[in-house]
């Protein structure tokens, strides 16, 4: 019995014209061809300029629809692009991007963020690259001079958390600076409410399989440059020890866990005392107000009150704490992959309490006050 097959259907025309037109524009962006860029349609190409010291190594896009307007049309596309040297993977970010159709061919009037997605660098104004030993910091409005300390500072995590996790970071650390709190919190696609007072977060892909693209440590320039040198250094192993754990870190992980084993890797080493590190928590055990436990998720939002943030902080710091204080560094970071593993969070903690500490939660829980009231009352 024979075979038979009918032809695929003939590509929209105006879809492929604008594929092309896609292609030519990135390719004008690896290239570093201004004139090229300019011709698929950017009348200033600034944002062609911007990207200058960005060492990019992949740049495409995608187009995934396209609604013809009487003006022209509306592209939505995905942006894949690759910093070179330190991403193991494209970065993907959603596309809008405006089009008008002059003399038979196609050119971008705008290009901007997709519907929920958040800006790129570049969008904020020319960045400026700084490299380390271990790490590439891109600002915006910034000098070199204060990049490079925020370069110095990432290199210097990077051995404290190897030292502290027991394994080298999988890539080298990317580390954002944009102008300001509402510009940090438009590259998360957020309002600048969400991150007053929070110096510093990482972006990147929980349960990581290794083959996404490094994570992003994202600075708020407004807190951190409060900072003391020490807190700045505190803030930037702390991030760098979420990009060495990503990989067992997973929905199943609380985040008393995950903050807490990266303040405990920040702080480790420091000399610092249990109650110097949690003032806000030590204030509540002396007021006769032990947590009856550890905090749940929503304890971490930071759009909540300041000192209930810093109270979940410093809990998980102390939970962790005490587990390489009484048990060994190695069972701390056992009970961390452990409970990462579990496919759910449910159970997931009691699991590994029980394999590897031993403990029931009411046990682990009720030594872990006890500790609270010797260590800070």
């Amino acid at each position: 019995m024979g075979t038979s097959c009918s032809a695929p259907p003939q590509r929209d025309s105006a879809a492929a014209a604008v594929e092309q037109l896609l292609e030519r524009r990135a390719d004008a962006v690896l290239d570093r061809d201004e004139e090229a860029y300019e011709a698929t349609g950017d009348p200033d190409g600034e944002e062609f300029d911007n990207l200058g010291q960005v060492p990019l190594g992949a740049w495409e896009y995608r187009l995934v629809d396209l609604d013809r307007t009487p003006a022209g049309a509306t592209a939505t596309a995905d942006l894949a692009y690759r910093i070179d040297g330190y991403d193991r993977a494209p970065v993907t970010v959603r596309r809008t991007l405006e089009l008008v159709r002059q003399g038979g061919r196609w050119s971008v009037a705008a290009e901007r963020p997709g519907s929920g997605a958040g800006r790129q660098l570049w969008e904020q104004g020319e960045v400026t690259a700084v490299r380390g030993r271990h790490s590439l910091v891109l600002g915006v409005g910034q000098d070199k001079a204060r990049l490079a300390r925020y370069a110095e500072r990432a290199d210097r995590a990077v051995p404290a958390v190897r030292g502290a996790w027991g394994h080298a970071l999988p890539g080298r650390l990317v580390v954002l600076v944009p102008r300001s709190t509402g510009d940090m919190a438009a590259l998360l696609g957020a309002s600048a409410s969400a991150y007053q007072g929070i110096a510093a977060v990482t972006t990147g892909e929980a349960g990581g399989t290794g083959r996404a693209p490094a994570d992003r440590i994202i600075v708020n320039p407004e807190s951190y440059d409060v900072l003391g040198d020490f807190g700045k250094q505190v803030v930037l192993t702390h991030e760098a020890t979420h990009v060495a754990t990503r990989a067992h870190t997973s929905a199943a992980t609380p985040l008393w866990l995950s903050e807490g084993f990266a303040d405990w890797v920040g702080y480790r080493g420091s000399g610092r005392g249990a109650r110097q590190t949690a003032p806000e928590l030590t204030r509540a055990v002396r007021a006769g107000q032990v947590p009856q436990g550890l905090p749940d998720d929503e304890a971490f939002g930071f759009e909540g009150d300041a000192g209930l943030l810093a109270r979940a902080y410093e809990s998980g710091w102390l939970a962790c704490r005490m587990i390489a204080e009484r048990r060994g560094e190695d069972a701390l970071r056992d009970f961390y992959r452990a409970v990462g593993a579990h496919p759910r969070r449910a159970g997931a903690v009691e699991g590994a309490l029980r394999d590897v500490l031993g403990l029931t939660p009411e046990e682990f829980t009720e030594q872990w006050r006890a500790y609270a009231r010797g260590q800070l009352g």
